[in-house]
């Protein structure tokens, strides 16, 4: 079954309560998202156990299976080809929304839930950014190199398009999101990269095309959705057509020119200065802190609140400078597993998880390591932070001796972010730091986790050579340390 994307779709549906308890069907990277209209009917025990599927994760109303990169996507095609089409499916799926919206507002805190729907702008546009970070990159190392002069022209314009109009997919994806029209929203936040805005002064300044970046074209797209929902709740009919876009844009636009340019100006040139000042003057601590809280960030969904600062690092100076450091906290996490798969020697149940994870794992791709071995099991999870914190120090730690480390989009990490890399010392020395920080956060979050993250009496095995029982970090009941549980997770 864990080869077979249809088997494994149709035994999933089985126990999640049949076609009739599904309401939605989504997937990400890993993760398989489904909307129920009654979670009692889900058998999680018999999920568990199901080849193929690394675990289970609940997270604002979303009940999520985590099959891992590239099965997720095979078995989401099966699984919604035996789903039923037509009135009964619309009708479920309605009572279902309901059901679902209720469980969003006892479980999400306000929060949590803003910073979900900002990331839901960004995270569509992370496609692009990878594409466009790697012809950037390629453009310039044949630069550096002096090849193909014919053709680095080409490339820099195909890399560089993209970033010249992201605020009007900001601004697009931003009134989708927030219930305007897509499309106003884009033509709103336009005005923030539109060439003649070198015309507009604003507070004795004169305005530079693309002022503000993406904070700029957020809260342009922001202020033309609330203009938006006040014209359709007073005009109709011909009013609403004619009145309701045309004041949309006069107003939010005059707003955005003569006010959000100029303040997100400021805003975005105060991210760039601080994240520069805290790695040249405290870059071990820094990167010791923010290596070791990513996991828990992640865990608490918070980090969804870099992602603007992410995007914003890299219309000012071309890299992020954040996101090498954050990417060792999945360095420590591959270090930690790889110390459970030495260690729990006869459990090999969970060394299958981890041999069909940890590929997934040096590609940045953490969710099934954290959701199959390291939150299970409970002091891996904070092994693999100490990993992290000693990857990110590394790389920090060079920063402040002045070679930094950044990323020319985001969303990979670990090996996979290798060919976005960018610094100030070349692409050599900056992959060199980089990978020096990743071999740290390995080594570390190996030896932690070897020495400290398991129990030193041996763990008793179970005559399948399961493991019988591992206690977690918090002292709890032991519980089978391959059958996780659901873990609240941030979406991806």
């Amino acid at each position: 079954m864990r080869n077979d994307p249809h088997a494994t779709a149709a035994a999933i549906l089985r126990l999640v309560g049949g076609p009739a308890n599904v309401t939605s069907v989504a997937h990400c990277m890993t993760r398989l998202r489904l909307g129920l209209a009654d979670r009692s009917r889900v058998d999680d025990a018999a999920l568990r156990e199901l080849p193929g599927v690394l675990g289970l994760v609940e997270d604002d109303g979303s009940y999520q299976v985590v099959l891992g990169p590239g099965a997720v996507g095979r078995v989401t095609e099966a699984f919604e080809a035996l789903l039923p089409t037509g009135g009964t499916a619309d009708e479920l799926a309605r009572r279902g929304a309901e059901l679902k919206a209720r469980q969003k507002r006892r479980n999400a805190t306000p929060l949590k839930t803003v910073l979900r729907r900002v990331g839901a702008v960004f995270v569509p546009l992370i496609p692009a950014l990878i594409g466009c970070g790697i012809l950037a990159g390629v453009g310039g190392l044949l630069t550096n190199l002096g090849w193909l002069p014919g053709v680095t022209p080409a490339l820099a314009a195909l890399s560089s398009a993209f970033m010249a109009l992201i605020a009007v997919f900001v601004g697009h994806n931003t009134a989708k999101e927030f219930g305007g029209t897509p499309v106003l929203g884009g033509a709103v936040a336009a005005v923030v990269v539109y060439p003649g805005v070198a015309k507009v002064t604003a507070f004795g300044v004169t305005l530079a095309p693309g002022q503000g970046g993406v904070l700029g074209a957020l809260a342009a797209a922001l202020l033309g959705c609330a203009v938006e929902k006040r014209c359709r709740d007073r005009f109709s009919g011909t009013a609403d057509v004619l009145l309701t876009p045309t004041l949309t844009v006069l107003v939010s636009g005059l707003v955005t020119l003569y006010v959000l340019m100029y303040a997100a100006g400021e805003v975005a040139t105060a991210i760039g200065t601080a994240a520069n000042w805290l790695l040249t003057t405290t870059g071990a601590l820094a990167g010791l802190l923010l290596g070791g809280l990513f996991l828990p960030l992640v865990m608490l969904g918070l980090h969804q609140a870099l992602i603007p600062i992410h995007t914003t690092l890299i219309e000012q100076q071309g890299h992020t400078v954040l996101l090498p450091i954050l990417a060792m906290a999945g360095a420590g996490q591959v270090g930690a597993a790889a110390a459970v798969y030495v260690r729990l020697r006869h459990d090999t149940s969970l060394r299958t998880t981890i041999r069909s994870a940890l590929p997934a794992g040096l590609l940045g791709i953490g969710e099934p390591l954290i959701y199959g071995v390291s939150l299970p099991l409970g002091r891996p999870f904070l092994t693999a932070c100490f990993g992290g914190a000693a990857g990110g120090a590394f790389v920090g730690l060079f920063a402040m001796l002045g070679t930094d480390v950044g990323a020319t989009a985001i969303g990979p990490s670990g090996w996979a972010l290798f060919p976005l890399l960018a610094g100030s010392r070349g692409w050599a020395v900056t992959a060199g730091v980089y990978g020096g920080g990743l071999l740290t956060g390995y080594a570390v979050g190996f030896a932690a986790t070897y020495l400290f993250g398991l129990r030193d009496e041996r763990v008793p095995v179970d005559a399948g050579g399961a493991v019988g029982a591992v206690c977690d970090s918090g002292g709890h009941e032991p519980r089978p340390a391959d059958r996780p549980g659901p873990r609240p997770a941030s979406p991806r």
